[in-house]
C-alpha cells in the first residue's frame, strides 16, 4: 500500500483497499471487504468492517464502528453494503450500521460533521453538509436531506424523514417527517417556526424566506387540515418563481408517508 500509514498494532486485512495518503492509527481494525478513499485519517481504536465503500478525506475518531451488522431482528447475515462520501468527520463511538435486506446499503453523503456517540442505523439515507450534535439517533430507514441538523440526543423513528435545512432541539422526539426548512422541538417534538437563521446563513434570499414564512402559517397556524393547507400553499405558489423553495416544502409534505409534524 504505497503512502499509508498504518501503525504497526493496527489489523488491516488483505483484501482491505486502502487509498493513497490515508494513516491507520494504533489498535484499529480494517476488514476484509473495505475500501476507504486517499487521505483519510483512522485514530486509535476504530474498527471498520463489512462491506463498506469510504469516499476521500474522512476523520473517524477513536472508538468508531462504521459498517456494523444491521440490529434489524430480520437480518440473517445477508450480504449488505455501507457507503460513505467524502470529507466528513466522525468523531469519538460513532456507529453507523449496514442495510438489511440482501444487497441494501446505509448512504451516508458528503461534508457532514458527526459528534461523539452519534448513530445511523441500517438503510437510512444521509445527505450532503449535515450535523449530529452528541447522541443523534436515527432509527433505520431514516431519511436526512442536505444541511439537516440533529440536536443532541434527538431520537428519530424508524421511516421518518428530515428535510432539507431543518433543525431538531436538543433531546427532540421525531416520530413524524419534520418538513424542509422547519425547527422541530419538543418530546414529542412540534414545529416550532422556520429556520431563519439557517436559511440566512446558506444565503437564502429575504423573498424565499419570505415565502417560507407565509407557508409556515398556512400550515401550522391556521388549523387546517392537510389537504386544505396544501390546496392554499399550491395557490400562493403560483405567485413565486420556480426556484422558490416553496415548491419544494410543496412536494415534501405531499409525498409523505407518515405525516408531517405539526404544532
Amino acid at each position: 500500500m504505497p503512502n499509508v500509514e498504518i501503525h504497526p498494532t493496527a489489523l488491516v486485512s488483505p483484501g482491505a483497499v486502502i487509498g493513497n495518503g490515508s494513516t491507520i492509527g494504533p489498535y484499529s481494525v480494517i476488514g476484509e471487504e473495505v475500501e476507504i478513499g486517499s487521505d483519510c485519517n483512522i485514530h486509535n481504536h476504530v474498527v471498520i468492517t463489512g462491506k463498506c465503500r469510504i469516499g476521500k478525506k474522512n476523520t473517524f475518531h477513536s472508538h468508531s464502528v462504521i459498517g456494523g451488522l444491521s440490529q434489524d431482528l430480520k437480518y440473517s447475515n445477508e450480504p449488505t453494503f455501507l457507503e460513505i462520501g467524502d470529507s466528513n468527520n466522525f468523531r469519538e463511538f460513532v456507529t453507523i450500521n449496514r442495510g438489511t435486506e440482501p444487497d441494501s446499503k446505509t448512504i451516508v453523503g458528503s461534508y457532514g460533521n458527526f459528534l461523539a456517540y452519534s448513530h445511523i442505523a441500517h438503510d437510512c439515507v444521509v445527505g450532503d453538509h449535515v450535523i449530529f450534535s452528541n447522541n443523534g439517533t436515527l432509527a433505520g430507514h431514516v431519511q436526512m436531506g442536505d444541511y439537516a441538523i440533529l440536536g443532541g440526543l434527538t431520537a428519530v423513528h424508524q421511516f421518518c424523514r428530515i428535510g432539507k435545512h431543518a433543525i431538531t432541539g436538543g433531546c427532540s422526539k421525531i416520530v413524524q417527517d419534520v418538513p424542509p426548512f422547519m425547527i422541530a422541538d419538543g418530546n414529542p417534538a412540534e414545529i416550532r417556526s422556520i429556520n431563519s437563521i439557517g436559511l440566512q446563513r446558506r444565503g437564502f434570499s429575504q423573498d424565499h424566506i419570505k415565502s417560507l414564512k407565509d407557508a409556515y402559517k398556512i400550515i401550522f397556524l391556521r388549523n387546517l387540515t392537510i389537504s386544505d393547507a396544501v390546496t392554499q400553499l399550491k395557490e400562493m405558489a403560483s405567485q413565486y418563481s420556480e426556484s422558490s423553495p416553496i415548491h419544494e416544502l410543496i412536494d415534501f409534505v405531499l409525498s409523505s408517508d407518515r405525516g408531517i409534524i405539526r404544532r
